[in-house]
């Protein structure tokens, strides 16, 4: 009888706690952040460049399967590895960094597998436009952080295609492709 009652205070404590879980912000760890891009040029090669320069917030509720994204990136921080070419992509002609000095990208609709984050469906604004994006989870991990002083922490990788003409950079397409890779990698540690 006393196991009887031990085992069920358990699970009513294990219920409990689950039923009232709260929802966890983690801050985006800027030195393991950054948004990639690929894209054709002239069919000759795939070419790349990286945003290195992120901010924002994830909120998760591992119980609900519930969360959100909130991530700026600064479009002035974009390196193409050639200084010549990351001052023409900076340009008008293709992310006008000067009248658009910010990317962002913001969601509340994350798609759980189990405990696997497999999806984030969001919107994505660029030259001041506003699209719908599903970033595709490529790789999703979560557990506590050794160099965060043993906070919760949660690392992905996401990938999505995009038309950039569908944001108003339709500069040398088709020439330099329409269809754009994105590559995101994103580490954020919990706020508290």
């Amino acid at each position: 009888m006393q196991l009887r009652k031990t085992l069920l205070a358990t699970v009513l404590a294990g219920l409990t706690a689950s039923a009232f879980a709260a929802p966890v912000t983690y801050a985006v760890d800027p030195t393991h952040t950054h948004a990639g891009y690929e894209v054709s040029h002239l069919g000759f090669s795939i070419q790349s460049g990286v945003f290195t320069q992120t901010s924002g917030t994830v909120v998760l509720d591992n119980a609900a399967k519930k969360g959100s994204v909130d991530i700026s990136i600064d479009a002035n921080s974009l390196n193409s590895y050639l200084p010549a070419r990351d001052k023409h992509l900076k340009s008008a002609d293709f992310f006008n960094v000067a009248k658009y000095p910010t990317i962002t990208f913001k969601s509340n609709d994350l798609v759980f597998s189990g405990d696997k984050l497999t999806e984030v469906k969001g919107n994505l604004t660029l030259l001041g436009v506003t699209k719908p994006v599903t970033l595709k989870i490529t790789n999703f991990r979560g557990g506590k952080h050794p160099m965060a002083g043993g906070k919760q922490a949660y690392g992905a990788n996401a990938e999505a295609t995009i038309k950039r003409s569908d944001f108003g950079m339709g500069m040398m397409v088709p020439a330099i492709s329409d269809d754009v890779k994105l590559d995101i990698t994103i580490e954020a540690i919990a706020a508290s």
